[in-house]
């Protein structure tokens, strides 16, 4: 039986060996060019001419160059291995590293004698990492190509070693007595019996363990000891760990850095522990992730004192950086469904306090051939149970194909945004009209609306495992117009509407990711006269149908295309890398269908299909796609960003 500390021996053994070997070569170069330099020195003394001054500096600046090896030894290498383990030696074997050294670092014929007789118990000690502790390995040489020594290296690495047993336990002097919790941690122990033993994974395992342990409230644990004992003769290995698992925290006062124009109770009330709670480390991160998200500072970081005397109470280090009180930023873009655009958004982070509370002020202008539009937002700064309250409005010009939208809104209400969770409520005040060729349209509503957004993904930014879901739900009351061929029919009266979207993930296969996509809605009102045409439903488009153009799918009256007040749309598509070496950038094949109508048996679903490229850069997927229209027979191109919820 012998420990695993003793498996990367042999590999210290001849990194030391060949740390004596460079030593040597130093001490040679620096002896040759201090003799050099002091016989220049002493030829220019006894001729005193310029003749000896020259010969000196001649020498003294051949002397100054790298010393090229003319003893150095040309030789190639040749291993005999599994890929993996070829891979291994080839990269550490000393043999392997000098073969295509400098010709200023090249060893002698003498060094590489030294380095072919120690190869074999340095190759073993390399392949004992891998779990390899029967290996044979054998060296031969002969005569190579351009008659330069070929060095075969041969390796029957034997049965790998696997893991026979571990146990984890807890020192008698630690808080941990839960049976429960050191369970826990062996059902998660990434190496149980039947892994392949390998030093990197061992070393990973302990971490992952030790990492976990702190995570859950040990914030001082560490590992008394660890040991892995391998048997050689049998391939087996087993483990044995001894965490120090210290005392089990609890939170205590936050101590805020950074603050210079915000109060702390911002900061405070996006806390959702309070002191004297049991620690996790999950609390001080979804803490640093709301900081990051509020929209007022640049940067933030959520630490816990590990100091074990105040465990009972431990502070929380929260340190933030601001954004500016004021920012504006211009920019130009390209949207598939609108077209090109340039826009002014301005943001003043503490316009005015009201209440005790400052607010937030936000103005987005956008400007383009179709689109004309602005959107003003007032919200306080975090409330308690991370409410904030809302006062907004917007106002746009859109045209598609042959109509021209124009609408405002007007609302005021709250939002709360939780972990998993958004919620927002609000009453609206909203008005639209419609002009085409042949219909002209126009109302306007006062509504009381809920919308409630929950996401149970594995990242919101780049989602591949998981589900969104998004409800919305609105009661309110309508009076509009609608001219069609000079004839004008009036209609007002009470309606509901209800919008559902959901969003699933899912990884499969090696490198494959699926994602569906259904969304539904309904507006329930006697005459849709009533109903403004932004609480109606339209299809196609980017996160609609694609294969169509924006808002084109709808009930047609006169040849023109209107809003309805039923929606169904669904999608499917399936994705991969485009390469290991760009794991970034994937592509993307797809089926949309769905469409708009006044009445559910009057819906009837198009169908567009299509492929794509993905860029999944750090502020969420950048997506191109080409996609067929079948009911239009044309294709069309769509451009995105990021995931809608």
């Amino acid at each position: 039986m012998i420990a695993a500390r003793a498996v990367t021996a042999r590999v210290r053994a001849s990194c030391a060996a060949m740390a004596h070997v460079r030593a040597f070569r130093a001490a040679t170069l620096l002896l040759s060019t201090l003799l050099l330099a002091g016989c220049g020195s002493l030829s220019a003394l006894l001729s005193g001419s310029d003749d000896g001054k020259q010969k000196a500096d001649s020498a003294a600046s051949a002397a100054s160059e790298p010393a090229i090896n003319t003893d150095r030894a040309d030789y190639r290498i040749e291993v005999q291995a599994p890929d993996e383990l070829r891979r291994l030696l080839l990269n550490y074997l000393d043999l392997a590293r000098f073969q295509d050294a400098p010709a200023t670092e090249r060893i002698t014929g003498a060094e590489l004698a030294r380095l072919e007789r120690g190869a074999p118990a340095q190759a073993r000690g390399l392949l004992e990492t891998e779990g390899y502790f029967n290996a044979d390995v054998a060296i031969t040489r002969e005569n190579g190509p351009n008659g330069l020594p070929l060095l075969r290296v041969r390796v029957d690495p034997g049965p790998r070693t696997t893991i026979a047993a571990f146990t984890i336990e807890a020192d008698s002097g630690g808080s941990v007595a839960d049976a429960a919790e050191l369970e826990a941690l062996r059902a998660q122990w990434a190496m149980p019996p039947g892994t392949p033993f390998r030093q990197s994974l061992w070393a990973s395992a302990k971490n992952a363990t030790l990492a976990r342990l702190r995570a859950d409230g040990y914030a001082a644990a560490n590992w008394r000891d660890t040991a892995a004992t391998v048997d050689a003769a049998h391939n087996t290995a087993t483990l044995a760990l001894v965490a120090e698992t210290g005392p089990r925290y609890r939170l205590g006062e936050l101590r805020i850095e950074g603050l210079s124009r915000y109060q702390a109770d911002t900061v405070r009330r996006l806390a959702t522990f309070e002191p004297g709670e049991a620690y996790t480390e999950k609390q001080l991160l979804d803490f640093q992730e709301r900081l990051q998200k509020v929209g007022l500072f640049e940067g933030a970081s959520v630490e816990l004192d590990p100091a074990v005397e105040t465990h009972d109470a431990a502070p929380v280090l929260v340190r933030v950086k601001e954004l500016p009180l004021q920012q504006a930023t211009i920019g130009i873009g390209y949207s598939a469904n609108t077209g090109p655009r340039v826009s002014l958004e301005h943001y003043h982070r503490r316009l005015f306090r009201f209440g005790g509370d400052d607010w937030v002020a936000k103005n987005k202008f956008e400007l383009g051939p179709s689109l004309k539009s602005w959107e003003g937002q007032l919200t306080s700064h975090p409330l308690p149970d991370l409410y904030r309250n809302l006062i907004a409005g917007t106002a746009s010009r859109l045209r598609t194909d042959d109509q021209i939208q124009s609408s405002w809104s007007a609302r005021v209400g709250r939002t709360q945004d939780s972990p998993r969770f958004e919620r927002l409520y609000y009453a609206e005040l909203s008005h639209a009209r419609v002009d085409s060729d042949t219909v002209v349209s126009s109302a306007e509503a006062v509504t009381a609306n809920y919308q409630w957004i929950r996401r149970d993904l594995d990242n919101v930014l780049l989602p591949t495992r998981g589900n969104s879901l998004s409800l919305q739900g609105a009661v309110g009351y309508g009076r509009g117009t609608q001219t069609t061929g000079g004839v004008t029919e009036e209609g007002r009266g009470p309606f509901t509407r209800v919008y559902a979207r959901y969003t699933w993930y899912r990884p499969f296969g090696k490198d494959w990711y699926a994602t569906l996509r259904a969304e539904a809605g309904e507006v329930f009102a006697k005459q849709v006269l009533g109903v403004p045409d932004t609480l109606l439903f339209r299809a196609g488009g980017d996160n609609s149908v694609r294969g169509y153009g924006y808002r084109t799918l709808g009930p047609e009256v006169n040849g023109a295309v209107t809003s309805g007040r039923t929606l169904l749309t669904g999608s499917a598509e399936i994705a991969r890398p485009i390469s290991p070496k760009y794991p970034a950038f994937w592509w993307a094949a797809f089926v949309d269908a769905g469409n708009a109508a006044d009445r559910w048996r009057d819906l009837h679903p198009v169908f567009g299909y299509g492929v794509g490229l993905r860029w999944r850069s750090p502020v969420g997927p950048l997506r191109v796609d080409f996609a067929y229209g079948e009911a239009v027979r044309q294709f069309r191109v769509h451009l995105s960003v990021g995931i809608a919820f």
